[in-house]
C-alpha cells in the first residue's frame, strides 16, 4: 500500500488538522505495516496559486514551453504523480472562514488538469484517478458537522469525485476553541468515527 499525506494547514506546527491526520496514517501502518509513506505538508513547501502566468504554462504544448514555463509545469506534475501513486490519501482539512485552506486549493488546482487526471466524454466528466480511498481528517474550531455552514464536505465530496475518487471518509475534529474539554471530547470522538471508517 502506497500512502499520501498531504497536510494542507497554514501551520507547519501544532495543527490540529495535522494532528488528525498523522492518528488516521498512524491507524493505517498499525494494519498495513509495509505500507509506504509520502508526506507533502502545504506549510513548509507551498504550492503556487493557479495564476496568468500558471495557465499560459499549462496551454503552452509542452515543446514550446520556456524553461520558467517547463518548471512551474513540473511544480504540478509532482503533486499529481504523488497522487498517482497513492492507494489511501489522508488529507488534514482545517476549516478557515468557512471553508478550505488556500493551501488545499492550490492542490486540487495543481492535481485537476484535463486529459490527465479527469477527462471529458461524450457521456460527460470522466474522473480519471480511480480505485483510491481518501480520508479526509477534519478540524474545526466551532461545530459546523451536517450544517448549511459546512461547505467543505460537499465541495471535496464533488471536486474529489469528479476526479474519480469516490470513496471519501470524512473523520471530524469539532469544538475545538471550545476549550481544553471540548478539545479532548474532540479528539476522542474523532477516534470512534476513525474505527467505523476503517471498518
Amino acid at each position: 500500500m502506497n500512502l499520501l499525506q498531504v497536510n494542507t494547514s497554514a501551520r507547519s506546527a501544532g495543527a490540529n488538522s495535522t494532528r488528525l491526520a498523522e492518528r488516521i496514517v498512524e491507524r493505517l501502518r498499525e494494519r498495513h505495516p509495509n505500507a509506504t509513506l509520502n508526506v507533502r505538508d502545504l506549510a513548509t513547501e507551498p504550492h503556487p496559486v493557479l495564476d496568468e502566468a500558471a495557465l499560459q504554462a499549462l496551454f503552452t504544448p509542452e515543446g514550446e514551453r520556456t524553461p520558467e514555463q517547463a518548471a512551474r509545469v513540473a511544480l504540478d506534475d509532482a503533486l499529481i504523480a504523488q497522487v498517482q501513486a497513492a492507494d489511501v490519501i489522508v488529507l488534514g482539512v482545517p476549516m478557515y472562514n468557512f471553508t478550505i485552506s488556500s493551501q488545499l486549493k492550490n492542490w486540487v488546482d495543481a492535481i485537476a488538469r484535463a486529459r490527465v487526471t479527469f477527462r471529458y466524454t461524450e457521456n460527460g466528466p470522466e474522473g480519471l484517478l480511480t480505485g483510491k480511498t481518501v480520508y479526509a481528517a477534519l478540524a474545526r474550531g466551532g461545530k459546523y458537522r451536517d450544517t448549511d455552514a459546512d461547505t467543505q464536505v460537499p465541495y471535496l465530496k464533488m471536486v474529489l469525485g469528479f476526479l474519480g475518487m469516490t470513496d471519501v471518509r470524512f473523520v471530524y475534529a469539532e469544538g475545538l476553541a471550545m476549550g481544553e474539554d471540548a478539545v479532548e471530547q474532540a479528539f476522542t470522538e474523532a477516534e470512534r468515527q476513525l474505527e467505523a471508517a476503517l471498518a
